[in-house]
């Protein structure tokens, strides 16, 4: 099992071979009935809990897919691991999840 860390390092291992780059991403779109709960929600103002859900879910799949593509390319770890955001188009967005794919 390939386990991920923000840090360029792992506690009480050490890195033996940087293999290269592991990404995953999806992409999400809004549906009518969420947005327009949401829409009312904006009225009143605070968090959007069903946008929030979204995109939690989208993060965690980001996260599955980089540590498959890590697991193929042979590593133990993923280093360095950041996240990115971007809209495609209106109402939809991706989830990057990327970093270094290393041998402990």
């Amino acid at each position: 099992m390939v386990a991920w860390y923000t840090t360029e390092s792992v506690a009480g291992k050490q890195i033996s071979k940087h293999i290269g780059v592991a990404t995953g991403s999806t992409i999400r779109a809004r549906n009518i009935g969420r947005d327009i709960v949401a829409g009312l929600r904006t009225l009143i103002g605070g968090e959007v809990p069903e946008y929030t859900e979204m995109m939690a879910h989208a993060r965690n799949q980001a996260i599955e897919r980089m540590l498959e593509k890590a697991d193929d390319m042979g590593a133990d770890a993923v280093v360095g691991v950041r996240f990115s955001t971007a809209m495609i188009m209106q109402g939809t967005a991706e989830v990057m999840a990327f970093g270094t794919a290393v041998k402990l």
